[in-house]
């Protein structure tokens, strides 16, 4: 399996051009960002990530997280690696200095996670729930919960889980069972006794680190039925003394770990909570508020799994170029009595790899525009900015999480046939991303729920006004491309310009079918998303490219990157954007048939 090299030349790009240090260092609080600190962060992270996670996925994969006695073990290495990562501070690199983190934008914490998924995602996936309970805790705790658990969480000493599936209760949160009783503490004020079960929770136990922070959703006695009558606890897996220090342990346990399909060596846990006298917990937020502070950790997470898409997307790509550059196969197109040629040459996989190349290349640029987009939530004083930067986060959560965790699906398998039986073949390491991968598209709300969520929560809710503040931005940069040299540029605008018209019209048709007829509007939301991340996904690469063109004319960075990002932009316009045109007849087309099917179809 070839090694993982951190793309630091395309995160850099992105960061200091279609970012903008400047633009992040004008923020409140971030007036120290610049080139030089984005550099080293990136290559301090580059270096961990590929020393010290990535030689462990493949050999964690093979061991897998094991479950004997009650106890959870990971596989060799990965303490070290943890220790390594948590002690590196890159744990809380996103969170405020006053809190305990580095003060850092998203904007240079998203890429750094990004290295960290590529190269383990398994192992990376710890931190990834650590910073959802942490933006949850911090959002919705008491002080004295904060004061407690917040340093140790942000320094990773501790970890934290999220808990909310029971075996009847997957993606129909309102059917928790899971209950909560009233009782006293003197040092944290009131609190809880927990019993249940939950399963599916990822890191629900491990040997990582000697706390285990599990958020649990459970029901209060005569609280409402359904979700507004949960409650978010704070349950540790050991109890903390008055004094800050480790005491006895709670009334928590693990009943096994899930045999999964991929990301062996990331424990998936069935949860048991109150066996003997009831489970310690802490009410985070208030009575019945637990589906508003989960949100805020469920929102965090959905994005790192996007970016866990585009993390996974990279590593198997990297593994795909090397391949196709070193397996020699058939001779080329147009020589049939020359020598044998590598496969790259072959022009059918050239097209794969620019599919794959474009893709990631898109999904990447709209992520880290979000990552800005966050930054600019959290910091900027004017209310009206602030504002829309939260809406446009909104907007873009559920199709960062679903088109991103699909192009992951689809990348991990196209890389795959790339390398032909050499990637059917475990010992390549491609068809572990293509197992890994696969979870992807269902874990933190199905794509079929984040497409409901485009349509329902983020279009219907305000008659799509957050929608058409982004459809307006698109429209305005198409001038920019007629002003570009070349022949690439003109491509580009045509069939951006083309996709944005289509998308504009389709937009407001499914605004006014969502309105009047819900199931209709159910039956073409995941055709409507992948249409919307297709052309939002092109926007951000053409806007990219746009600005490797100009660097390109002044003589900046390097010319074959430059180039390259040129070219994948005008695939992706010729390969990608003539595809928002029968998306569009599916949406305003196809519902009929789906609803029209019954059981008896089946």
């Amino acid at each position: 399996m070839s090694s993982y090299t951190p793309p630091l030349t395309d995160i850099r790009f992105l960061l200091t051009r279609l970012i903008g240090c400047e633009r992040l260092a004008a923020l409140p609080g971030y007036n120290g960002i610049n080139e030089e600190l984005v550099d080293s962060v990136l290559e301090e992270a580059a270096k961990i990530a590929a020393e010290q996670f990535a030689p462990l996925n493949q050999t964690g994969d093979r061991q897998g997280a094991k479950c004997a006695n009650g106890i959870v073990t990971m596989p060799a290495g990965f303490q070290e690696a943890y220790k390594a990562f948590a002690d590196g501070g890159w744990n809380g690199l996103p969170v405020e200095i006053d809190t305990g983190g580095q003060g850092l934008p998203w904007s240079i914490a998203m890429p750094v996670q990004e290295m960290f998924q590529s190269a383990n995602l398994s192992l990376a996936l710890c931190g990834l729930l650590n910073q959802g309970a942490i933006e949850a805790l911090a959002t919705h705790g008491g002080d004295a919960l904060k004061a407690t658990f917040l340093p140790k969480l942000i320094s990773g000493t501790w970890s934290g889980t999220m808990n909310l599936t029971e075996p009847q209760a997957g993606s129909d949160v309102g059917a928790v069972r899971c209950k909560a009783f009233p009782a006293d503490d003197p040092h944290l004020g009131v609190h809880y006794k927990i019993t249940g079960q939950k399963i599916f929770i990822s890191y629900g136990d491990h040997d990582l680190t000697e706390n285990i922070i599990h958020l649990v959703l459970a029901r209060l006695p005569d609280a409402p039925e359904g979700s507004r009558g949960l409650s978010l606890f704070l349950v540790p897996k050991i109890l903390v003394k008055n004094d800050g220090t480790l005491g006895k342990a709670n009334d928590v346990r693990v009943v096994s770990i899930e045999h999964k399909l991929g990301q062996h060596a990331s424990p998936t846990c069935v949860m048991a909570y109150g066996d003997k006298d009831g489970a310690i917990g802490y009410l985070v937020g208030g009575e019945h508020g637990g589906m508003a502070a989960m949100f805020t950790m469920m929102n965090n997470a959905r994005i790192g799994v996007g970016l866990q898409g585009l993390a996974v997307a990279e590593r198997a790509y990297q593994q795909a170029v090397d391949i196709a550059k070193t397996r020699v196969q058939g001779r080329a197109i147009g020589d049939p009595k020359g020598f044998p040629v590598a496969i790259i040459q072959h022009p059918d996989v050239r097209r794969m790899l620019l599919g794959i190349k474009a893709h990631i290349a898109a999904a990447r640029a709209l992520i880290y525009s979000c990552a800005y987009a966050i930054d600019v939530s959290k910091h900027v004083a004017d209310e009206n900015k602030k504002k829309s930067a939260a809406a446009r986060i909104d907007l873009l959560t559920p199709i960062i999480k679903a088109w991103l965790t699909d192009l992951a699906n689809e990348i991990t398998s196209t890389a795959v046939q790339i390398a032909g039986g050499m990637g059917y073949i475990e010992e390549t390491g491609l068809a572990q991303h293509m197992r890994d991968a696969r979870v992807l598209a269902i874990y933190e709300g199905t794509n079929g729920i984040q497409a409901n969520d485009l349509v329902f929560r983020k279009l219907v809710r305000d008659d799509g006004a957050a929608f058409k503040d982004l459809l307006d931005e698109m429209m305005r940069f198409l001038p920019e491309l007629t002003t570009l040299p070349g022949e690439d540029a003109p491509i580009m605008h045509r069939h951006l310009s083309r996709a944005l018209l289509q998308l504009r019209e389709t937009s407001e048709w499914v605004v006014k079918k969502a309105k009047s007829d819900a199931s209709g509007g159910a039956a073409i939301a995941a055709p409507f998303l992948r249409m919307v991340g297709n052309i939002v996904g092109g926007y951000y690469l053409l806007k990219s490219a746009a600005l490797a063109q100009k660097d390109m004319r002044e003589n900046l960075g390097d010319a074959d990157f430059l180039a390259g990002k040129i070219t994948a932009a005008r695939f992706y316009a010729e390969h990608v954007l003539p595809l928002s045109g029968g998306l569009a007849v599916t949406v305003m087309e196809g519902s009929a048939g789906i609803l029209n099917a019954t059981e008896k179809t089946f």
